[in-house]
Order: structure tokens, then sequence, then C-alpha cells
């Protein structure tokens, strides 16, 4: 019998605080942060308002990924991350067990473009993309099929 294992996360939301890049012992950059994502709908309060809920999601992010998120994110920033949940338990000092869920971040993305993130730390910072052009010399010669006939599928 097969089975199907599936551990996919993606979230868009809120970082509750500037993260902060550490390192482990071997040197492999580590980054936790909270990030609060709004829930798909709204509760009335007391006085009848209409209330946004988030959860606060914990989620850590190592090597290449910590370090982009520690330079362009900072608190109040909005990110999207792809990832996976994982669980983890220990002994406290105490000798209580100790549990933790949390989401590990494969990738992260900027939501806001840098004229709407004033809170974000990439809005100051220069961030170039590469480009790439090329003359109509060098572009790739393709041959054009005339009918359908002619697809080798």
């Amino acid at each position: 019998m097969s089975s199907l294992n599936l551990n996919k996360v993606i979230l868009c939301g809120r970082m509750t605080a500037d993260p902060e890049l550490k390192q482990t012992q071997s040197g492999i950059a580590v980054v936790s942060f909270t990030l609060a994502v709004n829930r798909r709908y709204q509760t009335k309060s007391a006085d009848g308002a209409q209330a946004q809920q988030a959860d606060f999601v914990s989620v850590v992010a190592w090597r290449q990924t910590a370090e982009f998120i520690s330079r362009y994110f900072k608190k109040g920033s909005a990110l999207c991350i792809t990832g996976s949940i994982q669980t983890r338990s220990w002994q406290d000092q105490q000798g209580q067990k100790r549990y933790a869920t949390e989401v590990v971040a494969d990738e992260a993305m900027f939501v806001d473009s840098k004229s709407d993130a004033g809170t974000g730390s990439y809005a100051t910072e220069t961030y170039n993309a590469p480009s790439f052009s090329s003359s109509p010399s060098a572009a790739p010669k393709f041959e054009e099929l005339k009918t359908d006939d002619d697809l080798p599928f």
C-alpha cells in the first residue's frame, strides 16, 4: 500500500519583530521570527465593529534564506514564505517535557514593492537584480513550423 506524505506550508504575513541573525557553533546562519498572519474571516467585537484576527506563527530559516530575511526585512515587513511544519520536543531545566511546532522556511519572498514598503529595510537599500539583454544576431534561431503535422508530439 502506498502512502502519500505532504508537508508544505505557504504563509504571507508581517514580521512581529526585527529578525536577529545568529550563527550555530559550526557557523551556519539561522534566524527565528514570528509571522502574524491574518485569518480569512473577521469577527465582531463587543461594540459591533469588525475585528481582524491573526495567528502568530513561529518560523525558522537557515543558511542563505536566513541571511536574506535578516538583510531585507524588519518588524512590520510583509513577506511570504514557503516551507514545512516541524515539531520537536526537549526537557527543560525543571525536567518538564516541552514541545514546539514551527515552520522551517525554505524560501522567502517580498510581498510589498519597494515604494510600498516603508517598514521594510530593503526600501532604503539598493537591490539590483541582474539584467540580461542580447543583440538580435546573438538570439537563437528557431525554425518556423508551417503546420501542426510537423510537431514532434
